[in-house]
């Protein structure tokens, strides 16, 4: 395709944006966010110019997992489109874009109008973000094909999920949905933090910021919970944080054993938070969620999958999402995996170096790849069809038989379909009719 090839990997927290042309990825806030220390408003890219990131207010294009502020989320694109990042004219591009699991029929034709007829591209793409994984690096192995079976455990903003595949087609009947996500952990620390030391319900910047450099996943729960029980202030895993100063511009960090305290410095305590926040993935009841922990879900998955088939999917499991980058989720995720597992069975999960950025990286392979162009809808096939065209070409969770007979009953002749219609009438009236004798 000559035409330059915009890639998206549209999340609800960032997106991961490039090009053929700039190949770079480039995460972007995806929010409008107004801060209320220098009273400005940064969309999306433009939050590397904010120097307070105190009491930042988020305006998210995305709730509980699908699209909903559409203004929010155009003037993020619109940013993304311009000079200041990518750079290109849409109307001589195609586009590569990722939507949520299960996204409802009545959002995808929003996208299309939009992409269509307000950004004028030329063509394109739409598909979840586990489904680019397959054409990715992630299951690759030395001198070996890649799997025919595999799971995606894709660990994102709003939610986990579960996502089998079967020769790179996902098998939606055993998708399965864990309401955990980043922002639910976010959101549970800054609650605890609140509780127990400084207010800082205002601070989600700030406490991301913490819980992506603090917080991991214990080996065993227990036992580390009985340790910062015994012992709250001196023990092995309670760990001093310095909370930003705004007034010299400094960032937050760990405190080392050769800081020097200042008066001005806030210390945040990070004792249990350390681990019992990560530990809500594994067990979501923990804050009263009625649903099963990760392992639980795959294994879940996994047996609703052909029988003879299992022990592939057992062996290629991956994982992506921002949430598995915390330290001893890979090892915490196996050993509960291999006490699931039948014995004959071998656990073999995937890590990759950035999981963040993993499905931008497979979406740029694919976007590269000879065939891409045979699986985007252009604009005139938008135009002659609406929405009918992506529906017929994009593969998702909806059953595509159902097209197949919505087309057969708009084919059908009128007076057939009446025919059929008193047909059917005649036995349910015999029905009632003997049920009341």
């Amino acid at each position: 395709m000559s035409n330059p090839i915009v890639v998206l990997d549209n999340g609800a927290s960032t997106i991961k944006s490039g090009s053929s042309v700039v190949i770079t990825s480039r995460i972007i806030t995806n929010a409008v966010v107004k801060s209320k220390g220098d009273k400005m408003t940064y969309i999306g890219h433009e939050i590397v110019r904010c120097k307070d990131y105190s009491s930042l207010h988020y305006r998210l294009p995305f709730e509980k997992g699908y699209l909903v502020d559409w203004d929010a989320q155009k003037a993020v694109w619109d940013g993304i489109y311009s000079e200041e990042v990518l750079g290109l004219d849409t109307t001589q591009a195609s586009l590569l874009i990722t939507e949520p699991y299960f996204n409802l029929p009545k959002v995808q034709e929003i996208y299309d109008q939009l992409i269509f007829e307000e950004y004028e591209f030329n063509s394109y793409y739409r598909c979840t973000p586990a489904s680019l994984i397959p054409h990715g690096t992630l299951f690759s192995r030395t001198g070996l094909p890649p799997p025919q079976c595999m799971i995606v455990v894709d660990t994102g903003f709003s939610f986990t999920h579960v996502v089998p595949f079967i020769d790179n087609e996902i098998i939606w009947n055993a998708v399965k949905r864990l309401d955990v996500g980043g922002k639910l952990l976010t959101n549970h620390l800054k609650e605890l933090v609140s509780f127990r030391q400084w207010n800082m319900m205002d601070e989600t910047y700030i406490m991301n910021q913490v819980k992506e450099t603090c917080c991991f996943v214990s080996a065993n729960f227990k036992e580390d919970l009985e340790t910062c029980r015994t012992d709250p202030k001196h023990n092995p895993i309670v760990q001093e944080y310095i909370l930003p100063d705004l007034s010299t511009n400094r960032m937050g960090r760990i405190r080392q054993p050769d800081d020097i305290i200042t008066e001005t410095d806030q210390i945040l305590v990070m004792n249990n938070e350390r681990f019992t926040v990560p530990e809500i993935i594994f067990r979501p009841d923990d804050i009263g969620l009625d649903q099963a922990g990760i392992a639980t879900t795959i294994a879940f998955s996994i047996s609703l999958l052909p029988k003879d088939l299992q022990g592939m999917f057992w062996s290629n499991i991956g994982l992506i999402g921002g949430s598995s980058k915390f330290t001893g989720f890979r090892d915490r995720l196996f050993s509960e995996l291999r006490t699931l597992a039948p014995v004959e069975f071998e656990v073999v999960i995937y890590e990759c170096p950035d999981p963040v950025t993993e499905a931008y990286r497979s979406a740029c392979k694919l976007a590269t790849h000879p065939g891409f162009n045979s699986l985007c809808v252009t604009r005139e096939e938008f135009l002659e069809s609406g929405s009918n065209a992506t529906r017929r070409k994009f593969r998702d969770w909806k059953p595509q038989e159902s097209e197949k007979e919505k087309n057969k009953e708009i084919a059908k002749p009128k007076g057939k379909q009446h025919q059929e219609e008193a047909e059917d009438d005649r036995p349910q009236a015999s029905k009632l009719t003997r049920k009341k004798r």
